[in-house]
C-alpha cells in the first residue's frame, strides 16, 4: 500500500513477518496530521513487529516527532515491538537533540532492525 499527502510517502511492506513502513519526503506542519493518520492506520492491525524505516525522510520537525511518539506509545500498549531504521544525519540529529534515540530503538539499517525485532 502507498499513501503519499503534502510531502511525505508511506509505503507499507510484510518482510520476514516485520511490517516495514517506509517515510519518504518532509513531515512538517502542514501534513504532520495527516503523517500521524496514515500511520497509525497502517499500524493498528495486529502484529508483533514494526519497523518505521526513514531512510528517504530529509526533514521532520516536532509535529512529525510528536506523531512518531504517539505511534510508539500506542504500539507499546500492544505489547508490539517498535524500531525506526536508517534514518538520515539531519533526522537522527533531531532525534537525539529530542532524547527520543533513548526512547525508541533506532538500527542503522532496515535490515539490522528486522534481524534484531523478529529475533
Amino acid at each position: 500500500m502507498v499513501i503519499q499527502n503534502n510531502q511525505v510517502r508511506l509505503q507499507a511492506d510484510h518482510i520476514k513477518g516485520v511490517l516495514v513502513i517506509s517515510a519518504a519526503g518532509q513531515v512538517h506542519g502542514m501534513n504532520a496530521r495527516q503523517f500521524h493518520d496514515n500511520l497509525y492506520n497502517e499500524i493498528i492491525a495486529p502484529g508483533n513487529f514494526v519497523v518505521l524505516d526513514l531512510e528517504k525522510l530529509s526533514y521532520i520537525n516536532s509535529a512529525g516527532l510528536r506523531s512518531i511518539l504517539i505511534v510508539a506509545k500506542a504500539l507499546q500498549g500492544k505489547n508490539t515491538r517498535f524500531a525506526l531504521c536508517s534514518l538520515s544525519d539531519s533526522v537522527k540529529e533531531v532525534f537525539k537533540i529530542a532524547g527520543f534515540d533513548k526512547i525508541i530503538e533506532v538500527f542503522e539499517s532496515r535490515s539490522d532492525a528486522i534481524a534484531t525485532i523478529a529475533d
